[in-house]
């Protein structure tokens, strides 16, 4: 990329960077013209036209004219020159596409397959189907990392970006531009921990036996440093963010000698699986944990309007809850029964149904994705029969109500979801 713009093969809002002396383009060029005095002698005043390009504009006048750019064209703007990337990938510019009504809450749904990266999303202000998309992301991490690190990678969303933690690796997907960029892994590698984003930064807890460190990555210097330690070591836990409060939800016991009984898991693993730790992001401190009623297993967990949603599993049913994180509400601290979410009668609660929860503004998505083939081959034809993956249902938080969402495209088996706002 130059420093300067080169208009050789680009559309004419990028050719519009170069001023042509030759021709003045209305609409697509502002020309300016002015006077100049030729001779103070005789007074006779001339007046010339001149055009100035894109180039030639003040920063903050070309980021309102960018502001308003469609978002499909952003990606070839970010290529126009150096300044122009710069400006896009600018905090001024995110605000004033906010500010002009051009970000719009998309959910996004990304799958590691045996045939590549594939990425799904869709706005959801609109009925349209899913946008799914094959994402380089081989390209960019080493295979032998690559191989194995995002089975049960974890999505996390700041700003426009996507970033996408694995096991011993991390990439991050720009979705205005389309680009994934490698990013520094965390320091101890984990699987099936707790993650979720706080002011602008990425915390992750969980899902690695030889530590209880609470690890903070900041987007900015792209670095991992440890914050605190666990007062729990969780496996298979569920991270989310309220009001500057980091949550790692539900999970077992890692270590010690309660793991493993003659019955198989012990008690005390059990009752991680209902429980919640709550890391101060600001005081550096850990609240008191609280547990979920009716106790269950924590399956998929969120923060959406100032609240956490869990989901719990009891064997033979789900139970959905409320709870309310907002600290400075009279109500901190309490729990909530909602309404559970109207499962369709072929989904049985077994280990080939996985389910997601994520937050959009004041709605809760709840994602049903099915296991693996080999999860599946284990059914009989008889339970499988009329059973379609990606079922998506969504929870109005101010109604109470749950509706059906769009289902989410056949490629995206054991998906991972996120909101994110482009």
């Amino acid at each position: 990329m130059t420093e300067s713009c080169n208009s050789r093969g680009f559309s004419w809002l990028m050719k519009s960077c170069f001023p042509n002396p030759q021709e003045i383009r209305h609409g697509n060029t502002i020309a300016i013209r002015a006077s100049e005095q030729s001779s103070s002698d005789n007074r006779d005043h001339r007046s010339q036209s001149h055009q100035t390009s894109f180039s030639s504009l003040p920063d903050d006048l070309l980021l309102e004219c960018l502001s308003r750019v469609s978002l499909c064209s952003l990606p070839s703007a970010s290529l126009v020159c150096r300044r122009w990337s710069q400006l896009l990938d600018s905090s001024d510019f995110y605000d004033l596409r906010r500010s002009h009504g051009h970000l719009y809450r998309t959910l996004f749904a990304v799958a590691f397959t045996d045939f590549g990266v594939y990425a799904a999303s869709h706005r959801m202000d609109t009925d349209r189907e899913w946008k799914t998309t094959l994402l380089p992301a081989v390209e960019v991490v080493a295979p032998e990392t690559f191989d194995g690190s995002f089975s049960h990678a974890r999505l996390m969303a700041i700003e426009r970006r996507i970033y996408i933690l694995g096991r011993n690796a991390m990439i991050r997907y720009d979705a205005w531009t389309g680009t994934v960029t490698p990013r520094l892994p965390m320091i101890f590698p984990r699987k099936k921990f707790a993650a979720a984003s706080v002011a602008g930064k990425i915390y992750v807890s969980g899902g690695a036996s030889r530590t209880s460190a609470v690890e903070e990555y900041d987007p900015e210097s792209n670095s991992w440093c440890v914050v605190a330690e666990s007062p729990r070591r969780r496996y298979g836990c569920i991270g989310a963010a309220v009001d500057g409060v980091f949550y790692s939800i539900g999970g077992l016991k890692i270590g010690g000698p309660h793991v493993e009984t003659t019955r198989g898991v012990g008690t005390e693993a059990h009752v991680y699986a209902s429980t919640m730790d709550l890391y101060d992001v600001e005081s550096k401190a850990w609240l008191r944990s609280r547990a979920v009623p009716g106790g269950g297993c924590v399956v998929a967990a969120c923060a959406a309007g100032g609240h956490i949603f869990v989901l719990a599993s009891h064997a033979v049913e789900l139970s959905f809850w409320r709870y309310d994180g907002r600290r400075k509400s009279g109500g901190f601290g309490e729990w909530c029964r909602v309404k559970s979410p109207p499962l369709p009668a072929q989904v049985r609660l077994d280990s080939t149904v996985r389910f997601s929860c994520v937050g959009v503004g004041d709605k809760v998505l709840l994602v049903q994705v099915l296991g693996s083939i080999d999860d599946l081959l284990r059914r009989s034809r008889r339970s499988c029969r009329g059973m379609k993956e990606g079922l998506v249902l969504v929870y109005d938080n101010e109604a109470g109500e749950w509706s059906r969402g769009v289902y989410l495209p056949e490629v995206m088996r054991r998906a991972a979801c996120v909101c994110v706002e482009c």
